[in-house]
């Protein structure tokens, strides 16, 4: 019998190839070719065999909607679409120690006083699981623990009538199906594990929560599929720097996605934050030029934050440019905008844009914020302190109408902001504006209206 060809996989985008090579061809990552075993060649064609026939069913159905598990953990529950979804599979990601399996251990152990749960852990002892039990105050919890990375003998083990509810899998790098010969975290073994996992908790109906480990991109580690087979994706996001966390949905069969928990990291493990805006904008300074609060929009939660901006002469001849929280090729988009538009000097100077306590922006919302904070910090002049602005900058300086201003008003209304810069109004369909009782807005239909707010001669 002819021995099987190996074939190389990458470990980054699950390509195959026939050989190794230091460089994938397809997603372009070096070092990431490792050698599997290839798979049994399947049969040619279908054969003289018939199929079983599929049977279709009616769009509306008989059956009533399975009810979900709510963990009491309400930040969760939101990302989650409101609670669990019997038979579905969740898969978490995020960088080493930013707390994934902190949060699965609360939210298993909130869920255990009702139902039956199992934690199974492929990373670390049962002893390590109960001191950081402990540590959250949740020794007590009815929790059942268990450390294994075989999937056969997981199966086995979950495969019966009287198994558990909820199901938690730390991590799924580390599962391995003994019948491939190739190490576990590669293409194969990731793809494989996560399919018998998935198929047994669909079929039985608990619900799985996969733990996935990330790539220095901040990628989930594996193959693509993964996050097509599971139900659910969720990123936890953080700066180890700050003590906020984010979980951010990025897929969800269950409810709507881009929606955003927060979680502030304590001694006692993950605290919830209820008013996210009210403590991101605690320790604002007012009265200071280059800070404007952005009235921005996650998922359906709306969320007030502060953008920060500083310039300072080039030292070198060569300007910098540094960004955290934002997109530098936006911040270099607005920035031409406003030196052609509007006459705004700022091609020789540092620029430097945060937003303030480790949030990532990514809505075109923000760029009238942005615009207000650079204005704001090279005129020397404060943006009001009780003022939040939001807008979409076109190439040709226009301001464009965003998404949702009625809830963003009424989320800075209700933290004690009195006046809104907003983007003016166009066209006779446009949705007419309702701002909340206490709040002047001021609607602006080009950028140099708003520049001129802090450079009183400038002009388009």
């Amino acid at each position: 019998m002819a021995r099987a060809k190996p074939q190389y996989a990458c470990q980054e985008c699950g390509a195959v190839s026939s050989k190794w090579a230091g460089r994938c061809e397809a997603c372009g990552a070096w070092n990431s070719i490792v050698e599997e075993a290839a798979p049994e060649s399947a049969p040619k064609g279908l054969g003289k065999g018939k199929g079983r026939k599929v049977e279709f069913v009616g769009l509306p159905g008989r059956s009533e909607h399975l009810p979900r598990t709510v963990t009491g953990i309400a930040e969760f529950d939101r990302v989650c679409g409101g609670g669990l979804v019997p038979g579905s599979a969740i898969l978490i990601g995020g960088d080493p120690g930013i707390g994934k399996s902190t949060l699965l251990l609360q939210a298993t152990a909130r869920l255990a006083s009702g139902l039956h749960c199992a934690y199974i852990s492929g990373e670390e002892s049962i002893d390590q699981i109960r001191l950081r039990a402990e540590r959250l105050g949740l020794a007590r919890a009815s929790l059942d623990l268990a450390t294994a990375t075989n999937v056969r003998d997981i199966v086995a083990t979950l495969d019966a009538a009287d198994g558990p509810g909820v199901v938690v899998i730390d991590s799924i790098q580390t599962m391995y199906v003994d019948t491939l010969e190739s190490a576990p975290g590669t293409v194969a073994q990731v793809r494989a594990s996560a399919s018998e996992i998935i198929r047994l908790a669909k079929r039985r109906g608990f619900s799985v929560l996969l733990v996935g480990h990330v790539t220095k991109d901040g990628q989930i580690a594996g193959p693509r599929v993964l996050e097509h087979m599971v139900d659910t994706v969720l990123y936890f996001e953080g700066d180890r720097g700050h003590q906020f966390r984010i979980l951010r949905t990025v897929k969800n069969r269950f409810g709507p996605t881009d929606e955003i928990g927060v979680f502030e990291m304590t001694d006692a493990g993950l605290a919830e934050v209820e008013n996210p805006s009210a403590l991101f904008l605690a320790e604002r300074e007012t009265d200071v030029a280059g800070s404007c609060v952005f009235a921005g929009l996650e998922g359906t939660r709306p969320m007030l934050m502060e953008i920060q901006s500083l310039l300072s002469p080039a030292a070198y001849g060569t300007p910098r440019r540094a960004v955290v929280g934002w997109d530098s090729g936006r911040l270099a988009m607005l920035m031409a905008v406003l030196e052609t538009r509007c006459g705004l000097a700022l091609g020789a100077s540092d620029v430097y844009l945060n937003v303030a306590g480790g949030l990532k922006v990514g809505e075109p919302a923000a760029d009238l914020a942005v615009a207000a904070a650079l204005s704001s910090a090279a005129s020397g002049s404060a943006v009001p302190s009780e003022t939040v602005v939001f807008g979409e900058i076109g190439l040709s300086g226009e301001v464009r109408p965003v998404s949702q201003p009625d809830a963003r008003l009424k989320e800075a209304a209700k933290l004690g902001f009195t006046r809104a810069v907003v983007p003016k109004r166009r066209g006779t369909g446009t949705k007419t504006l309702k701002p909340p009782a206490g709040i002047d807005v001021t609607e602006v239909a080009h950028l140099a209206d708003l520049v001129a707010m802090f450079h009183p001669r400038s002009g388009a």
